[in-house]
């Protein structure tokens, strides 16, 4: 029998019986572990089935096709406007219970994400900040509030569709450097890997991520369970998670079973 025609067969199987354990399916078809391997390797990367601890089930071809479609329109790095604009409700009420976390004197760093500008307005209480940033448009805003803070922004080269600056400079101005509290945003939460994003140049926020004491992500719920190509921080080193109430309560566990603070606002808040 031919590869293709015997891994037609197996998917046959799997779709009449459901999840089933490798050993299982090379005792039925009288394959070496060598063969089934290939061949459900094979499979595997044509999307058909998916492995998981010894076992292997079919895709479900329509919620695929959802999830590539997802998928397609997630995977872009937006400019800062047009990010701004997506759930900003949510994105306004976790920047205002971040703002709560800021002590008078502290020094922090404001990384260049939608949501870490909402907490902004917020920071009008306070009268001795030292506040740094790659962010060309959190730094205007700062500005607006007109508050006598150390005020510090990084060099580097400027991305004008994040309104950021990147590159050697900027991630320059963080090494070596030591802050209390850094806010950041994420396009991604991993509860393996941690935050990712699509961004390339997201070397200069994992550099931030080094320099501060304490890690505070601010992120709405629809960031949690995508994975974006390049991975900023692990989990290791993140204190706290703010983010809204359409997080599911499975993923409210999961997060607390890793250490890890989370704070959930929502409409009442």
């Amino acid at each position: 029998m031919k590869p293709f025609e015997r891994r037609q067969l197996i998917l046959a199987f799997l779709a009449k019986y459901g999840r089933t354990e490798v050993d299982v399916l090379a005792t039925h078809f009288k394959l070496t572990g060598a063969t089934i391997r290939k061949d459900l390797t094979a499979l595997e990367e044509d999307r058909k089935i998916l492995r998981t601890y010894g076992s292997v089930v079919l895709i479900d071809e329509e919620l695929l096709e959802r999830e590539e479609k997802i998928n397609k329109e997630d995977k872009e790095d937006k400019p800062i406007a047009q990010k701004t604009a997506i759930n900003i409700q949510q994105k306004l009420r976790i920047g205002q219970k971040a703002a709560t976390l800021i002590s008078e004197g502290n020094s922090v760093i404001f990384d260049a994400g939608s949501t870490v500008l909402q907490m902004i307005p917020y920071l009008k209480q306070f009268d001795n900040l030292s506040l740094m940033t790659n962010s060309l448009t959190i730094f205007n805003a700062i500005l607006v509030l007109n508050k006598p803070y150390n005020l510090l922004i990084s060099g580097g080269t400027f991305r004008e569709k994040s309104a950021s600056f990147h590159g050697y400079f900027a991630e320059s101005a963080f090494i070596g450097s030591t802050f209390d509290i850094l806010f950041i945003g994420t396009d991604g939460f991993d509860l393996d890997v941690g935050l990712t994003t699509f961004n390339e140049v997201y070397k200069v926020s994992s550099l931030m991520c080094d320099a501060a004491k304490k890690i505070v992500v601010l992120a709405d719920s629809s960031k949690f369970g995508r994975k974006s190509p390049n991975i900023v921080c692990g989990l290791d080193k993140i204190h706290t998670i703010i983010t809204d109430e359409g997080l599911s309560l499975e993923m409210r566990e999961k997060i607390r079973e890793k250490g890890i603070e989370l704070l959930v606002v929502s409409k009442d808040n």
